[in-house]
């Protein structure tokens, strides 16, 4: 009998010996069939790599392939499931020598003839007609010793026509394919699984798979109750088919054990999910009637089954999520709405399940006392809005608390009630290195809850674990390392979508790859795009609701987690006394900074090459120039580092307790400064300590010890970084920032000044300072926290030499030629002499030179032409870019501090916030408050008068800094004393004076006794961290610090009726002129 893949001829022949051999052996033997039918999977996916242009590592795996066919869109979902059952069918046949059976190979074997068929048209023949697909049947007239002997022709033919199928995909490989072969392909690809339905029973062959490898037992044909009375087994999980409910029959009903837990209905790929759940999936769950020998869940309602579920077969895709996905109801939680999920809930998944009763859990978090955490009043409100977003059934959520507010803390506490509660069964804690995955562990060891350790109470999972025991409560694991795990893992124990039922995102701003080194790590992902993409998967896969946690919210973030469920900036946490504030930078401007470096035409410079470590001469063809942007990265400029070092000595102290963070460029920059700062301290002839200035960076050993020692011991005391250090890290000592380098995001730059902003009471800070080399903080002090980060995309030569061929007007074909040749003009300059003999090999002769100005006069069509000149140049490996080395002298000449966006004087500073106090006094009710009755003043109204300032960059330490410029005398007045000045003409008086005065008034009050002097003192010191309490006294102490110590009940039980009299005295004599 004719093979069904006979169809295969020419250069494909070998995939039609595979398909023969899979189906002559699928009765004598099954095992040896499904595994012809991996490697017939396995040649397909080659084939379409090659076709497409993508050429394989050596050691490229099926699930690389099938990840790679997914990610570049060559084939449809429903084709990648084909070959992902395909792959692990075979690998399980490949470890199980007993494994397989004629109707499972005969059920892959139709399911591979469906591969053949969309390959066959998709990349073969567009006018292919395909054959009917005809079942063999056991040829019972042949002997075993005839079939052998066919089965052996086969594999000989199979041998040789494989080595001659690897010299074509080379040829293919190599065959670039134009633009409207490609478009061609994807349009015959759609229609293919439009027109080729699966029908229901291969929908169910797709399922059946899906169920099994997440640990039920499952065989549609085997275990049905419809065709052989199955009936589900102690100590069994089962899936068993066609489970009847009333007069119907349901798809699946789910068993673990005696106990019915799910009812699946399985529709054909083409039909909608939910209305298949709606409708059918739960009627069916109300006809489930009580049968010998299963057990009934009690009924919450009318649903005789607590977990429903409907698919087609299809992967989840948001563009089709009414025609993709597992849709999933949990009928125990009416009012939260059936969702898609990625993969099937296993045994264990529906068992964790059970245990969670929503309403207990709910109820539980409301009986939690939330202030028995040491939690700050925004923390608490942080926690409870994530609770109650829970609670409504929100699945997608995200937190923006300033950088120092104690994200983490609240996290913890979050953590701890969500699993006590049992709202909650396993959390992942995800983050984006290791160094943050290490803090977030020692968090949990070293936070105490009711007097113990998160991590003594509940079973923590490190980064090493990346599998979680039963009893696991919570895994830390980084993005990277759970990609890899989920998507990148050839092995068949993948975890379940159940496995975590809360994830929780750290740093989930996560967007300025292109100001950051990348590390091995990062070089998993192609680009930002890449890595957001498979950060999003990684949170889809899981059935989990995922909270986002940040600082510095980026566009990719809100489209990810939506708008933030609650938000505590840097302004209110500054205004509260949780942060400190910095001082107007100091604006060190270098003489070449200023002009920036040049040499001339003729010059000889040295020259560092990174690859060989040497210094070579050069003699310059013609005039270069660097400006401060490029300092440190192409040009390496000592004297402008000496410069800046010399002056910075004049400012920090290296045996102080305050320490100093300095961003540089490089990872060689970095050691530079190291080197030179040392030397100019010595040079003053300060005694330091070798162990006080460090580099801590990727590179060097060990960087997580370094880190620890920088938080915790008094040396290091200056160290420098370039990345490692400009998020998450903290260190409440650091109290100077000094920029060497340039950047462009804002998200990182506030990242950067998130270091200096955690209050350290032990060393008496009270702001922190900013050194500023390179103009940074003029660059980037006009963009808001919020404003959308949209960075310029750099494009590779590769990228606008597609554009470029399939332009489809000549405007747009004259926009990427142009991009185009100038990308080759610099990238030419970078091939040496041997790289541009073998360019003149592959274009026959034409040199570098001349083919760069020959293309500015291409048409695309030329280009398409020439792709293998282009490839070669966009591919070319040139060495590190060498530095030019610059020993042009250099000298600070003037140290500035800029105050206001347009970094003003101090007396013009001072003399526009006085402008915009008058001009606004009237318009602003807060203004017109403070200005006429500054005891009726809340904390609101105040919180919102210094966000508006803050905006126009008016601060309060800014103006206390400017005051003292100006007038050569320092007052630490506060803002409403400020704007009182400003508007009314009041003297300036130290805010700790007026606090004193007003305090008097109190103490003058009354012979109060000892407890009643100590909630005095507590109120002083209050009042010194913010300027006001609140017109009533019920308003001052029913809020932190006072809340948590009992708040206003208790000092009216402390006070009486002496309270109100103790506010009012404070409130009218705060602010009296």
């Amino acid at each position: 009998m004719k093979s069904n893949f006979a169809f295969f001829e020419g250069q494909w022949e070998m995939l039609g010996k595979l398909g023969e051999s899979a189906e002559r052996n699928v009765y004598q033997d099954p095992h040896t069939s499904i595994m012809k039918l991996r490697l017939f999977g396995e040649t397909i996916a080659k084939a379409i790599l090659a076709s497409d242009n993508i050429r394989e590592a050596y050691n490229t795996s099926q699930v690389d392939r099938i990840n790679t066919m997914r990610r570049e869109g060559l084939a449809e979902p429903e084709i990648i499931d084909v070959f992902d059952i395909l792959r692990r069918k075979g690998n399980t046949a490949s470890h199980e020598a007993n494994y397989g059976k004629t109707e499972e190979a005969k059920s892959l074997l139709e399911l591979a003839y469906q591969l053949s068929i969309w390959f066959m048209e998709v990349y073969v023949d567009w006018s292919f007609s395909a054959p009917k697909y005809i079942e063999h049947l056991q040829q019972v007239d042949t002997t075993k010793k005839q079939l052998q002997q066919k089965i052996e022709h086969l594999e000989n033919e199979i041998e040789a026509k494989e080595k001659q199928l690897i010299k074509q995909l080379d040829v293919i490989t190599d065959d670039t394919i134009s633009k409207d072969v490609r478009v061609k392909r994807r349009e015959k690809s759609q229609l293919h699984v439009k027109k080729h339905r699966l029908s229901e029973a291969q929908t169910r062959i797709i399922i059946d798979e899906k169920l099994s490898s997440v640990g039920w037992i499952v065989d549609t044909k085997k275990l049905s109750f419809k065709k052989n009375k199955t009936m589900p087994e102690k100590n069994k999980n089962m899936a068993i088919a066609e489970w009847k409910v009333g007069s119907k029959y349901a798809d699946y009903a789910l068993f673990i054990g005696l106990q019915l837990v799910g009812i699946v209905e399985a529709k054909a790929k083409h039909r909608d999910i939910p209305a298949a759940l709606d409708s059918q999936t739960k009627a069916y769950a109300r006809l489930i009637e009580e049968k010998e020998g299963i057990t009934l869940l009690p009924a919450n309602g009318e649903y005789k089954a607590p977990f429903l579920y409907a698919s087609n077969g299809r992967p989840y895709l948001k563009q089709l999520q009414d025609q993709s996905g597992i849709w999933f109801w949990d009928s125990r939680t009416p009012h939260k709405h059936a969702h898609a999920l990625e993969g099937w809930h296993s045994p264990e998944d529906l068992r964790l399940l059970l245990d969670v009763d929503d309403t207990e859990a709910n109820a539980k978090l409301a009986e939690e006392d939330i202030t028995k955490f040491g939690l700050r009043s925004y923390q608490q409100t942080a926690v409870l809005a994530v609770e109650k977003a829970l609670i409504e059934g929100q699945r997608k959520m995200l937190l923006a608390m300033a950088t120092g507010t104690g994200k983490t803390r609240t996290a913890i506490s979050l953590m701890y009630r969500l699993i006590k509660a049992k709202k909650c069964r396993r959390i992942l804690f995800l983050v984006d290195r290791n160094s943050l995955g290490q803090q977030a562990i020692d968090s949990l060891k070293d936070t105490k809850i009711e007097g113990l350790s998160f991590a003594s109470i509940y079973d923590v999972k490190s980064l090493e674990d990346m599998t979680p025991d039963v009893e696991t409560k919570v895994q830390i694991a980084t993005v990277q390392g759970m990609v890899r795990r989920l998507f990148y893992n050839d092995g068949e124990k993948l975890p379940s979508v159940g496995q975590y039922d809360f994830i929780i995102v750290d740093e989930a701003h996560r967007g300025y790859t292109s100001d950051r080194e990348m590390s091995d790590d990062e070089l998993l992902f192609q680009n930002q795009n890449d890595y957001v993409s498979q950060y999003r998967r990684v949170i889809d896969y899981f059935d989990a609701a995922v909270l986002g946690l940040t600082a510095t919210p980026a566009l990719h973030t809100t489209d990810i987690f939506g708008m933030p469920i609650y938000k505590y900036s840097y302004t209110e946490a500054v205004l509260d006394g949780y942060l400190v504030d910095h001082e107007p930078p100091y604006l060190f401007e270098s003489e070449l900074a200023k002009s920036g470096i040049k040499f001339e035409k003729g010059d000889e410079v040295e020259v560092y090459d990174p690859e060989q470590g040497k210094i070579i001469l050069e003699r310059l063809e013609d005039e270069l120039k660097f400006n401060v942007e490029q300092f440190n990265k192409q040009v390496i400029t000592e004297p402008f580092n000496r410069a800046v070092l010399n002056k910075l000595t004049d400012y920090i102290d290296p045996e102080s307790r305050e320490k100093t963070l300095i961003f540089t460029a490089t990872n060689q920059h970095a050691d530079l400064v190291v080197r030179l700062l040392k030397e100019e301290f010595a040079n003053r002839g300060d005694v330091v300590s070798d162990d006080a200035i460090v580099k801590i960076t990727g590179s060097i050993y060990n960087p997580n010890e370094m880190i620890k020692r920088f938080k915790n011991e008094r040396l290091p005391n200056i160290v420098v970084t370039v990345d490692l250090l400009t998020t998450g890290i903290d260190v409440p000592t650091i109290t100077n920032l000094v920029f060497l380098r340039r950047i462009k995001s804002r998200i990182l730059y506030d990242q950067m000044l998130g270091r200096a902003t955690r209050l350290c009471p032990d060393i008496g800070k009270t702001h922190f300072r900013v050194y500023d080399a390179v103009g940074i903080y003029n660059q980037l002090q006009k963009y808001t926290d919020m404003k959308p980060v949209v960075k310029q995309q750099h494009f590779s030569i590769t990228d606008l030499h597609e554009s470029f061929t399939q332009a489809e007007t000549e405007d747009e074909a004259e926009h990427f030629r142009n991009q185009l040749v100038a990308k080759i003009q610099r990238k030419k300059q970078k091939i040496d002499d041997a790289g541009q003999r073998r360019f003149e090999e592959l274009s026959k002769g034409v040199p570098l030179d001349e083919w760069a100005q020959e293309i500015q006069h291409y048409r695309p069509e030329q280009a398409q032409t020439n792709s293998i000149l282009f490839e070669y140049v966009a591919t070319y490996q040139t060495p590190k870019e060498l530095q030019i080395i610059s020993k042009h002298e250099d000298e600070i000449k003037e140290v500035t501090r800029g105050y206001g966006e347009g970094n003003e004087k101090p007396a013009d500073y001072l003399d526009g916030f006085d402008q915009y106090i008058r001009d606004n006094m009237n318009d602003i009710p807060a203004l017109q408050l403070i200005c006429t009755r500054p005891k009726d003043l809340t904390r609101k109204d105040l919180r919102e008068i210094v966000t508006l300032l803050d905006t126009k960059g008016f601060k309060q330490s800014h103006l206390q800094s400017a005051w003292k410029q100006a007038k050569n005398e320092e007052i630490a007045a506060d803002i409403i004393s400020f704007i009182r000045q400003a508007a009314l003409g009041e003297a300036l008086v130290d805010h700790e004076t007026r606090v004193k005065n007003a305090m008097q008034k109190v103490y003058a009050l009354h012979n109060w006794t000892p407890r009643q002097s100590k909630w005095l003192d507590r109120i002083e010191k209050q009042l010194l961290q913010v300027p006001i309490l609140a017109p009533t006294a019920e308003e001052a102490f029913s809020d932190e610090p006072f809340k948590s110590s009992g708040g206003y009940k208790v000092l009216k039980r402390e006070f009486g009726d002496e309270i109100d009299k103790i506010v009012y005295a404070i409130n009218e004599n705060l602010y009296i002129s």
